[in-house]
């Protein structure tokens, strides 16, 4: 079983700036993709940004020009620089590792964007 740990959340004014780390553990094996998902209250988890073992990338709309992913295979690491923060942003975010033949997501941490 493999065990993903996110930090880095928190409160931050509106224009703002937070980095998240996610670490990856265990059976971790075989990855082919990393990334990011945000539950707002009321709201359903969706996408904010993937990034493939090669390093490609995708973003939610929402987010493009403001938000940066990226990750470090050795470290099986995955970030989420995200800069120009707005109140929308507040959510728990997630991290998701997409192996062979399994997928595991961390507990999340919680971002707030507030003056």
């Amino acid at each position: 079983q493999g065990q993903l740990v996110e930090s880095g959340g928190g409160l931050v004014q509106p224009g703002g700036s937070l980095r998240l780390s996610c670490a990856a553990s265990g059976s971790i094996f075989s990855i082919n993709s990393m990334g990011w998902y945000r539950q707002a209250p009321g709201k359903q988890r969706g996408l904010v940004a993937t990034i493939t073992t090669l390093g490609r990338t995708n973003y939610a709309d929402s987010v493009k020009g403001r938000f940066t992913i990226s990750r470090d295979n050795g470290k099986n690491m995955v970030y989420l620089q995200m800069n120009s923060l707005k109140p929308e942003d507040t959510a728990i975010y997630y991290c998701k590792v997409i192996g062979s033949g399994y997928v595991y997501w961390g507990q999340g941490t919680q971002v707030t964007v507030s003056s």
